[in-house]
């Protein structure tokens, strides 16, 4: 039996203890990750005025939406047929977010200090920093994603209790809920002028302007063989839902630039052009996987590495980005572009994997990586 071949459990048949492994899974994750470097690449070689560089970055920002979908989808299909313990739950799953997440504050805020040439300032206002850095996931630009994901953990028994309005009416929660994403969409990119970007932007960081994206990965999560199925089936569809949603956002973009926004906020990632490729985008990258499941599994062994090491790579590769950044200058200085992003994308892999290699190996792995200690080899 392959890993998308989930066996079907009848009403009067006790659920399983653990749901099975889905392999389409790990290259789902694989795909996502390395387009979330790709996304941070472009944007540490490139202007924010530049509108060709900014082009390539909206589809891109599908990694965020993405993320949140598979995290609602894993933690549903897990508890799908069974109950939830809050207290078990939570004492399980939020120490291997929360601890690397208050670690990595703390090391991106040092590697600020020691970096900046602002003046050190003093202790209390230091520690005042680090405890806004906490509150708002603000000590780099991507701990965010850690603080909303703390988020759905919290949240999750009070997802668990939509499971079975979910079941019986998938299409009208989804539709409630897209609704929804779109008006906040439509507030995020276009606020009142009395309110202006700063704002809006204290909602990046919240579960609200992601709540589609995680009812969108519980109800596949819920009715799995029907979407399974379907999308197994209607793979042209999926691929024409791709081209169209692809088309619709970068129409969007361009439209935005040529009316007079700033081509770094016509590619921000919560205008509403984006929805429909964000949605299709997801079906695909599920699709990929699936395909990839059922056939030979060409690098298995290396996604199955890769998706081991996931969380510490996107934990690490800012730091890559920022050790590699005289490498960038000496490109870009010489070659300009495309040609400084072709060099920086395998350059950040290529040190991003060595320095969660070494962290991995580490005592404290856990609190660095999320994951415990690789044994090293005498």
């Amino acid at each position: 039996m392959t890993t998308t071949e989930i066996p079907l459990v009848r009403a009067d048949e006790p659920a399983p203890a653990r749901s099975p492994h889905l392999r389409q899974l790990d290259l789902y994750r694989v795909i996502t990750f390395a387009l979330v470097i790709l996304i941070h690449v472009i944007g540490s070689t490139t202007f924010p005025q530049d509108v060709v560089a900014d082009a390539f970055q909206t589809p891109l920002h599908l990694t965020r939406e993405a993320f949140f979908a598979l995290t609602a989808f894993v933690l549903v299909f897990q508890y799908r047929d069974r109950p939830v313990q809050p207290g078990k739950f939570w004492r399980r799953r939020f120490p291997l977010v929360a601890v690397p997440y208050v670690v990595w504050t703390v090391i991106y805020r040092v590697y600020s200090l020691i970096t900046s040439d602002q003046p050190f300032g003093s202790i209390s206002a230091q520690v005042r920093t680090l405890g806004l850095d906490l509150l708002t996931g603000n000590a780099w630009y991507h701990m965010y994603f850690m603080l909303v994901t703390l988020q759905v953990y919290l949240l999750f028994p009070l997802l668990v209790k939509l499971i079975g309005l979910i079941r019986r009416r998938p299409w009208t929660v989804l539709a409630c809920s897209g609704a929804l994403q779109a008006a906040v969409a439509v507030f995020m990119s276009y606020p009142p002028a009395a309110l202006g970007y700063g704002f809006v932007s204290k909602f990046f960081a919240t579960f609200v302007v992601y709540q589609f994206y995680m009812l969108l990965g519980t109800a596949a999560a819920v009715h799995f063989e029907a979407m399974h199925a379907w999308l197994r089936t209607h793979s042209r569809w999926v691929l024409l839902a791709m081209a169209g949603g692809l088309a619709v956002a970068e129409t969007g973009y361009f439209v935005s630039v040529h009316f007079g926004e700033w081509p770094e906020m016509a590619s921000d990632a919560f205008r509403p052009y984006l929805i429909p490729w964000f949605v299709a985008v997801i079906a695909g990258i599920y699709l990929a996987g699936a395909r990839w499941a059922e056939g030979r599994q060409r690098g298995g062994r290396f996604v199955s590495w890769a998706v081991n090491r996931s969380f510490a790579v996107f934990l690490t590769h800012p730091i890559a980005i920022a050790l590699l950044d005289p490498l960038f200058v000496f490109v870009g200085d010489r070659y300009g572009a495309p040609w400084t992003t072709l060099a920086a994308y395998p350059a950040t892999v290529a040190l991003t994997f060595g320095i969660v290699e070494v962290l991995r190996r580490l005592p404290w792995s856990k609190a660095l990586t999320g994951r415990a200690r690789v044994p090293v080899r005498a």
